[in-house]
């Protein structure tokens, strides 16, 4: 199941985005508005999710949450954007990966 966070995530809202996976859960972040995509067996499917509630695909970048071991990771095939300056599968600029690892964080850490 794929959950729009707007806030805190709820242990619970976490659970159903892990089912999928059950160790992690693929994630689209959109750094401008602060909200994230979680769940699903891809990102794209995430990041679909924030497009059609008004993200801007510019903004929104792959990544997985851990939350045994409260860690993002950041890769994803939609993280491949030549034209934006990143050129594989990992966020390769550090100011984007931190604004990323700060909205997931605020939204699903300690959960």
């Amino acid at each position: 199941m794929i959950y729009i966070i707007r806030e805190h995530a709820t242990e619970q809202q976490v659970q159903k985005m892990m089912e999928m996976l059950d160790t992690y859960v693929k994630l689209a972040v959109d750094v401008e508005r602060g909200i994230l995509a979680g769940g699903g067996a891809m990102h794209a499917d995430c990041e679909a999710v924030l497009l059609e509630d008004g993200s801007q695909q510019k903004h929104v970048w792959g990544a997985d949450w851990n939350p045994e071991s409260q860690e993002v990771t950041f890769e994803s095939l939609i993280n491949i954007r030549p034209r934006q300056n990143n050129r594989s599968l990992e966020l390769q600029d550090p100011e984007l990966r931190a604004r990323v690892e700060q909205v997931t964080r605020k939204l699903l850490g300690s959960v």
